[in-house]
């Protein structure tokens, strides 16, 4: 039987009823305006509109969260009684269809401008599999990552090509001889060097590939490289299609400022791996009364076919708690569809090192992950190969169930890094 709704939940604070504000969402993401219009009659309503599934009142706060001149020509100010509540919706699938851009529109849009509204969040979405099925998957994901690096166990180690920028293209190249020479998996740009004026795509992703290859040849090991071929998308279709013929296997983009559409575009265009940045996230996600959660971030995402998604990482560098990023994690790791592995894989970056392995191990007791170090790959005090070592030292323990410390006895690599990162923690 074919589905025919979807859900969203929100998280909203307001001064009025919050079952009638509910309605209201559900109105001005449908059918719906803040009054009846001509030609919304009862069967279009009947089958068009949304409807709102459940209200849980969560209680109430002194003040506003967010400033709200409708509000406040209404006359609510100090004094006024703000609520929250978590909100369900069920949304009509043939309002939305296939089309990816309006589905964001509709779980999101004009939502956030609500004058009704101090707060509003969308916190998840819930898409029937043969819903989710009619969207793009991704080419490789978990499974096809781990075939294209020859590593059926154990997690993926990678690492970030730094500094960030400056390099020239032969410079990057030779960086990445030392990194693959040092053992990792998997090499990613970074987001903010894509086609700079000292190391254009057209020459870095030749000088990089050459490296590739030969690494492969000589050692019958295959290092990952996602070049970050963020740009508009006629141009990274280009640059694709220049990994591609060079024999590369992953691209990059920063999402957030690509689009749907240009991501869409991409999947469609190319059977590389698509690592997903997220860079931005943070301004759709900081605020808890505000923008976006992880789970319906990541779905729209993954509804445009990426591979892998950024999900930070623990006891790193940036603001998120470490039971932010378990989650997010924990999100990449499910399957939405019913008849197709499109899980994506996580990846974990910031800050990460040896000594960060123990939390994400005990948060997922799984390595199905990327985990990419850079300072604790290329700072290890005996060299980025040691650091490398380190690493799976340090899960080669999680995974036997001992502690960093016991296991650095008979691991040098492992004992330096704690020993020298261990101080700057």
């Amino acid at each position: 039987m074919t589905s025919t709704h979807f859900e969203a939940s929100y998280l909203i604070e307001t001064p009025l009823a919050p079952e009638a504000v509910a309605e209201v969402m559900a109105g001005e993401q449908s059918c719906g305006t803040f009054t009846r219009v001509a030609g919304e009659t009862d069967d279009l309503r009947a089958r068009a509109r949304a409807q709102v599934l459940s209200v849980q009142a969560l209680g109430t706060v002194e003040r506003p969260s967010l400033p709200n001149a409708w509000l406040e020509r209404q006359g609510y100010g100090a004094g006024a009684n703000w609520q929250r509540a978590r909100v369900r919706i069920a949304f009509p699938i043939a309002n939305v269809g296939a089309n990816l851009p309006t589905l964001a529109a509709t779980v999101s849009g004009n939502l956030y401008d609500l004058g009704e509204v101090s707060g509003l969040r969308l916190e998840s979405m819930d898409l029937p599999p043969d819903y989710r099925d009619q969207f793009d998957l991704p080419t490789m994901g978990v499974a096809g990552t781990r075939r294209s690096i020859g590593s059926a166990h154990g997690a993926m180690v990678g690492t970030i090509v730094k500094p960030n920028v400056g390099l020239s293209a032969q410079q990057t190249a030779d960086l990445v001889r030392q990194l693959c020479d040092a053992g990792v998996d998997f090499i990613k740009d970074d987001e903010v060097s894509a086609n700079p004026a000292h190391a254009p795509l057209q020459e870095r992703i030749p000088a990089v590939m050459r490296v590739i290859r030969e690494h492969r040849e000589r050692t019958g090991k295959w290092v990952m490289v996602a070049f970050n071929i963020t740009d508009e998308t006629s141009a990274m279709l280009r640059h694709a299609d220049l990994v591609q013929k060079e024999g590369g296997s992953c691209v990059m983009a920063s999402i957030n400022w690509c689009g749907l559409s240009g991501i869409q575009s991409l999947r469609r265009h190319t059977p590389l791996a698509l690592h997903a940045h997220r860079n931005g996230y943070g301004a759709l996600s900081r605020d808890p009364m505000l923008g976006m959660g992880y789970q319906a971030y990541q779905t729209l995402w993954r509804l445009a076919g990426v591979d892998h998604v950024h999900v930070h990482g623990l006891q790193g560098k940036f603001a998120q708690p470490d039971a932010e990023v378990v989650e997010s994690a924990q999100d990449c790791q499910r399957r939405l569809s019913a008849v197709q592995d499109d899980r994506v894989l996580p990846a974990f970056s910031s800050g990460q090192w040896a000594g960060t392995v123990p939390a994400t191990w005990a948060a997922l007791q799984s390595d199905d992950l990327l985990f990419m170090s850079g300072g604790g790959i290329l700072a290890h005090p005996d060299g980025p190969a040691a650091g490398v070592v380190s690493i799976r030292q340090a899960w080669a323990a999680v995974r036997e169930g001992s502690s960093l410390d016991d296991y650095a006895w008979h691991a040098p690599e492992l004992a330096r890094a704690l020993q020298f990162f261990g101080k700057r923690g």
